[in-house]
């Protein structure tokens, strides 16, 4: 039992031994208020003294050129002005932007019949309006005709330079219930062809101008159809 009872207790006092406490060593106090004058500049620490010596202190420095700020904008809205301006150099009458204005009630709307004039030769394109977008500089209207029986959309830019003239051939009978008339896509709804149309209102506008025939000449005509009946009678 003694030896029993003397193996069990040496690991216990091989414990104590080890929890036995150590004298206390002392440490160098490092003074930091000392070494702050001495720490190079890079290190980041405040209130040096001495400048950090660069190899690049000793080249020339560049001088920037600082330039003045931008003046601020007269306005607050600076895209509604740019817009206004831009309107203004592409359209001074006003002619094209009162057209399609949705507070003008005499303005263009879909269903009606268009006639763009370009400045590139081209023929005059003609058809019916089944789109407008409305957007300031890019406003654009989509017009639908028929081309060598073929129906043909085009895509006008309003305030393009390259169109010449835009001519309000014939109003839509009623208002449309639709903002856009893709339905006339459809064989079933298709408006055709618009050339019969616009002839007519080429010539209605040719006797409003005086550009038709003058009467001199009917006369004429009307005297030798006269003759050639007094002839055949």
């Amino acid at each position: 039992m003694s030896t029993t009872a003397g193996a069990s207790l040496r690991p216990l006092a091989q414990s104590l031994k080890a929890l036995t406490l150590r004298p206390i060593q002392r440490r160098a106090v490092t003074d930091y208020a000392s070494l702050r004058d001495n720490l190079p500049r890079k290190v980041g620490m405040f209130g040096q003294k001495k400048v950090f010596h660069s190899p690049q202190a000793d080249e020339p420095r560049r001088h920037i050129k600082i330039h003045a700020p931008l003046p601020a904008p007269a306005s607050k809205t600076p895209i509604e002005s740019l817009t206004s301006l831009q309107l203004a150099t592409l359209d001074p009458t006003g002619a094209k932007q009162k057209m399609f204005s949705r507070h003008n009630p005499d303005s263009v709307k879909v269903g009606d019949i268009l006639q763009v004039r370009r400045k590139n030769g081209e023929q005059p394109f003609a058809g019916v309006v089944i789109n407008i977008r409305r957007r300031g500089v890019d406003s654009a209207f989509l017009l639908r005709g028929q081309v060598t029986r073929i129906g043909v959309e085009v895509w006008f830019k309003l305030y393009s330079p390259l169109i010449e003239g835009i001519d309000l051939v014939q109003r839509t009978e009623k208002r449309k219930r639709r903002a856009k008339l893709f339905y006339l896509r459809k064989p079933e709804h298709d408006f055709g062809s618009v050339a019969n149309i616009v002839g007519q209102y080429m010539r209605q506008r040719a006797i409003l101008r005086g550009e038709g025939p003058k009467n001199g000449q009917q006369g004429q005509r009307g005297g030798k159809t006269g003759k050639k009946g007094g002839k055949k009678n």
